[in-house]
């Protein structure tokens, strides 16, 4: 396991460094401004339709071309512990339900990051979160952490490392934008949301099991994860074979002000293992796919990302997104995009004399490599795309929303999403997609 044992080298060092900085301070930590224990609650429901739209021909995994309408929930119970002055145990229940367009197939870029790859509309319980936060001081410095969800206020130190072992959504940790990474208030849909050219590790619900390390300082951050993947593509169950079969993901994260507005840029690298196949070799010399007779443990699939943010006024700033693949395995947990690039701006309701409300306008670009293109235009099938045959251009996607918040816990939001060759293919489409979400947390 070459890419553990990088990781473990200089974890170690860290870590050795922060237990003789724990064992310091021990005696001095004040824990009695800190809260000990918190409660929050959310709770989300997206209501979307497509009209009419053009399609000449259908495959298993194309969007309907007919009318929809569909309605998704999901309810979270965010429970933080506070064990000790380094030690909180997160642990979070979740409801969701709810169907996406076409089971949720058709479009690469969905529309609704709420229910990822989940078609189930029966809403199901589950543990979303599970898992122990170890944080170790690196300097006397300390800032003020306010509360939150799965976070307890207090004081942190400024530099610090940080252990999180247990089940958690990678992407919590990692891809973070101040304007684009929340389905619940911000843009909806999966490429936006996320850099849609990873595919990152996760189960059918989104979330995963491993540790996550983070060495923060005062202008950038470290972080690395190794996590398990699914058995199958878009599976429920977890890949114990991790010798085999893992996700790993390293970021470095740069943190400015200039005329003292936040930015941020974070560089991304990941590497998957999985029991995948590959797209060249699921070519057959009659013309047809089997990309399940391709499937071999260890099957590598890398790539990285690149994503900035900057405030350019109080509220109001801008973020971009690029993300590439090597596009030569099918798509295992996420979805089939082997290149994205994105950009956009959020505008705060203070400009209008409404100071919580937002209005939100981004574009993205996503894109097959070859290898992928030759395999569905020759009737292959991913998890989430598949028209049978295929007439390619990119997927290009517009999406803008307005925030209303009319009381503390409550937010209105309209949204549209218009979708030029939906699936990347120029024979269908385009679709228009309308969408009324209701948002409440406390």
């Amino acid at each position: 396991m070459p890419e553990i044992r990088l990781l473990i080298l200089p974890i170690a060092g860290v870590l050795l460094a922060c237990f003789v900085a724990a064992a310091q301070d021990a005696d001095t930590a004040d824990t009695a401004e800190s809260q000990r224990w918190n409660i929050h609650f959310q709770a989300t429901s997206i209501g979307q339709h497509h009209g009419w739209f053009h399609s000449p021909y259908e495959g298993p995994n194309s969007l309907p071309a007919h009318p929809e309408s569909r309605v998704s929930l999901t309810a979270t119970i965010f429970l933080a512990y506070r064990v000790n002055s380094w030690t909180t145990v997160v642990f979070n229940p979740e409801l969701a339900g709810g169907k996406g367009f076409g089971d949720v197939t058709g479009i690469a870029g969905f529309t609704n990051g709420e229910i990822p790859r989940v078609a189930q509309a029966t809403p199901t319980p589950y543990v979303a979160r599970a898992y122990v936060q170890n944080t170790w001081a690196l300097s006397a410095d300390s800032e003020e952490v306010a509360d939150g969800p799965n976070q307890l206020a207090g004081l942190q130190p400024v530099c610090r490392f940080t252990l999180i072992t247990g089940k958690f959504a990678v992407t919590d940790f990692f891809d973070n934008n101040t304007y684009s990474h929340d389905p619940r208030r911000q843009f909806m849909n999966w490429s936006l949301m996320d850099n849609g050219a990873w595919d990152y590790p996760a189960d059918t619900r989104g979330y995963t099991i491993g540790t996550m390390q983070e060495l923060a300082m005062r202008t950038w951050s470290l972080r690395s994860a190794v996590v398990m993947e699914p058995t199958e593509p878009n599976g429920p169950h977890f890949d114990t074979l991790v010798a085999k079969n893992r996700g790993v993901a390293v970021e470095w994260e740069r943190r400015y002000q200039p005329w003292r507005r936040h930015g941020a840029v974070r560089l991304l690298g990941f590497e998957n293992r999985e029991n995948a196949g590959t797209f060249r070799a699921a070519m057959l010399p009659d013309g047809t796919t089997d990309i399940l007779d391709t499937r071999r443990p260890g099957t590598k699939k890398y790539g990285f990302g690149i994503n900035a943010e900057q405030e350019l006024a109080d509220g109001l700033g801008i973020f971009a997104r690029y993300g590439w693949n090597d596009g030569k395995t099918e798509a295992w947990a996420f979805t089939q995009i082997d290149r994205s690039a994105s950009a956009g701006i959020s505008i705060p309701g203070r400009f209008w004399r409404r100071a919580a409300d937002t209005i939100g306008i981004a574009h993205v670009q996503n894109y097959l490599s070859g290898d992928d293109r030759r395999f569905l235009a020759a009737g292959g099938l991913g998890f989430i795309i598949g028209d049978g045959r295929l007439n390619y251009g990119p997927e290009s996607i517009t999406e803008a929303y307005y925030a209303w918040h009319p009381l503390r816990a409550w937010t209105f939001t309209l949204d549209y999403q218009h979708i030029d060759n939906p699936a990347y293919n120029r024979d269908r489409g385009p679709v228009s997609v309308a969408s009324l979400r209701l948002h409440w947390e406390m």
